[in-house]
């Protein structure tokens, strides 16, 4: 065990944090998304939510400040009467861990695309719909 780490974050995810670089992408994904058909790596967290799993990574992880949205969400599809209340607790986490940060969204099959490139998804249980959001890193300073 190691102190001041975020429980919620197994060994398996600590390594692809530690190897992600500058630019790379990572997905926090809702238990409905296609995880497993998408990702070039997959990690399971079945038993836990998005919101606690965003709070502890952004803990550790620096967001891009060289792009104009280092996170991005699913865009509800037209049409779709879905409330996303889930995108709040989004929001007060990313402005806790990193003030003023933008929240960019893309289309349903446009954000399929980008976990496709993504370095990793990370499937939650996370029961909220259009509870998916991407993380881009950036560099730790000094």
């Amino acid at each position: 065990m190691l102190k001041g780490i975020p429980s919620i974050l197994s060994p398996d995810l600590l390594k692809i944090l530690m190897e992600m670089g500058h630019g790379d992408t990572i997905v926090i994904a809702d238990g409905n998304f296609p995880g497993a058909s998408l990702a070039r790596r997959l990690i399971r967290l079945d038993g836990h939510g998005a919101a606690p799993l965003l709070d502890a990574t952004l803990r550790l992880f620096p967001l891009d400040t060289y792009t104009d949205t280092p996170v991005k969400l699913m865009e509800v599809v037209p049409g779709d009467p879905v409330e996303t209340p889930i995108w709040d607790e989004y929001a007060a986490i990313v402005e806790m861990h990193a003030p003023g940060t933008q929240i960019g969204r893309a289309e349903r099959f446009a954000f399929y695309g980008l976990a496709r490139e993504a370095y990793c998804v990370i499937q939650t249980g996370e029961t909220a719909l259009y509870a998916n959001i991407l993380l881009q890193k950036g560099v730790v300073l000094g």
